[in-house]
């Protein structure tokens, strides 16, 4: 790519897949705006990766028992100097007040690099579309990822797509 495609790559509104080569091997991996990258579950050797990027804070809503998860996914985080947050929201079973608790988080470290993951980067995408759209105020347009483009989404997460601000308690 030229510099000037990259610049206008990195001009996105819906993000762009990351262009620096280590982060790009993480799973979907979309730096979704300044501060917000998301992704599916890392790798154990790629939360150095993270740190190295300046992410400042993870937030994993993947559930721990999936078969990707990291059961010392915490450990491994806080030890590279990152703060951990987990919300373990369900794949089949997300509730407004997952999405709340999320937007709220969130909102508290909204100017400072975080990490935000889930096991496919399906959930989190959801959830960053609220937070985007009804905390931030972004066009619907831009508050989607383009992960969209490659998700069969399932009826529960159209549904969900389909709250309010009101449905969410925001």
């Amino acid at each position: 790519m030229l510099a000037a495609d990259l610049a206008n790559a990195r001009s996105l509104k819906t993000g762009v897949i990351s262009l620096n080569p280590n982060m790009e091997r993480i799973r979907n991996f979309v730096q979704l705006t300044e501060y917000f990258g998301t992704a599916g579950q890392p790798l154990v050797d790629q939360f150095p990766i993270i740190a190295e990027n300046g992410y400042q804070h993870v937030i994993n809503i993947g559930m721990p028992d999936h078969p990707d998860a990291l059961s010392n996914e915490g450990k491994l985080v806080s030890a590279l100097g990152m703060t951990y947050i987990h919300i373990a929201v369900p794949f089949d079973e997300p509730t407004p007040d997952h999405v709340r608790l999320f937007c709220k988080i969130l909102s508290q470290i909204s100017h400072e690099k975080v990490f935000i993951h889930c096991i496919m980067n399906y959930r989190v995408s959801a959830f960053m579309y609220h937070y985007l759209s009804k905390i931030e105020n972004r066009d619907e347009s831009d508050a989607r990822s383009i992960i969209f483009q490659q998700w069969n989404i399932e009826p529960i997460w159209k549904e969900l797509m389909s709250w309010s601000s009101t449905d969410l308690g925001l």
